[in-house]
């Protein structure tokens, strides 16, 4: 195994879709071997980029192909359980998108799937492998600020692409907002602060600048509660320019401070800059490698191909997807309610 490619599918091949197969391609030890699309035209859009690739209209006719080892699926929300759970009962090992699924029942079933069938299924938060945030977590794991008590997480930038057929807009399909892209702050919240055990409560807060349109939050807020009184804000607004996220963590000796600027989400140019003090001082920690989340989807691969070579393991897991996925149904239902939530109500 370890002498030839791993073989990727890729199911969907819209804007994001496209950036997964251009990241498989250029990740060593990796290949796009076929590829499902919606239409015609990103059928034919799959032929001239990967012309040694099987192309097909319809999910299931990729799933038949014998070669493929693993499928990463991207794909608007609302379809993630059907076609992942295809996929699993497929034999194929899987990288799900975010949000894992809509439902923490449909979270629950896919992870119990794969274990009976000894598959993998890794969920698409990438930015777990960034150098500047995986570098974060690296530094409170070294000790860098002591016993972590405070993270911010916050993203400022332009509002969300339509997606096919306007996919994005439709609370339907998407589900809801949160889950769209602060889920990913969550996950990086609980994660700097997973010392603190797992989240207990949260209340959220959000409006919306579009009238008549009250369930697309373009201005959000949550506060996790910890048991032991250690907290996380997440924030987001999708009223601002650009794309610039801060993360911020305060522990009992000293504090991390990371940000991250671009024109856009997916430039190859962004700025950024990672900051450790002690109290006394501060120093700029060096971050070598350049960031940004199509970086990060090459660094997926590469952590996939060598989960499924060699057994190391999986940078979010299914039981973390599922996590994410219930603080975004808290954080939903809090800002609907107007109360804070209990995490055993949702889990």
């Amino acid at each position: 195994m370890a002498s030839s490619p791993v073989r990727f599918g890729v199911i969907g091949f819209g804007a994001w879709g496209k950036c997964h197969a251009a990241a498989i391609n250029n990740t060593a030890g990796a290949e796009v071997v076929a590829v499902a699309a919606k239409s015609e035209k990103t059928c034919a859009e799959g032929r001239e980029l990967y012309p040694k690739a099987s192309v097909y209209g319809d999910y299931r006719q990729l799933l038949d192909q014998d070669d493929i080892d693993v499928v990463t699926v991207v794909i608007p929300s609302y379809l993630h359980f059907e076609v992942a759970k295809a996929v699993l009962e497929s034999g194929k090992h899987l990288l799900l998108e975010k949000p894992m699924c809509l439902t923490i029942a449909d979270c629950q079933a896919l992870n119990q799937l794969a274990q009976e069938k000894n598959l993998l299924l890794a969920v698409g938060h990438e930015l777990r492998l960034s150098s500047l945030w995986s570098r974060v977590k690296q530094e409170i794991d070294a000790g860098a600020i002591g016993q972590p008590q405070y993270a911010l997480v916050e993203l400022s930038r332009k509002p969300y692409r339509l997606g096919a057929d306007g996919w994005r807009y439709d609370i339907d399909r998407v589900g809801n907002w949160i889950l769209e892209e602060p889920i990913h702050f969550f996950d990086l919240a609980r994660w700097y602060l997973s010392s603190a055990g797992m989240p207990t409560s949260l209340f959220a807060t959000a409006n919306s600048r579009q009238a008549g349109h009250p369930e697309l939050q373009d201005n959000f807020s949550a506060i996790v509660n910890f048991k032991g009184g250690e907290f996380a804000v997440v924030s987001q607004s999708l009223s601002m320019f650009e794309h610039h996220q801060t993360a911020k963590v305060a522990g009992t000796e000293g504090s991390l401070w990371a940000s991250w600027s671009g024109a856009m989400d997916r430039t190859r140019h962004p700025s950024f800059f990672l900051k450790a003090s002690s109290g006394e001082t501060v120093r700029e920690i060096p971050i070598e490698k350049i960031t940004g989340e199509i970086f990060e989807l090459e660094d997926q691969v590469a952590m996939l191909r060598d989960a499924i070579r060699d057994g190391k393991p999986l940078s979010t897991t299914a039981e973390d997807g599922m996590w994410s996925v219930a603080m975004c149904l808290a954080a939903q239902k809090s800002v609907e309610s107007g109360q804070p939530i209990a995490m055993s109500d949702i889990l």
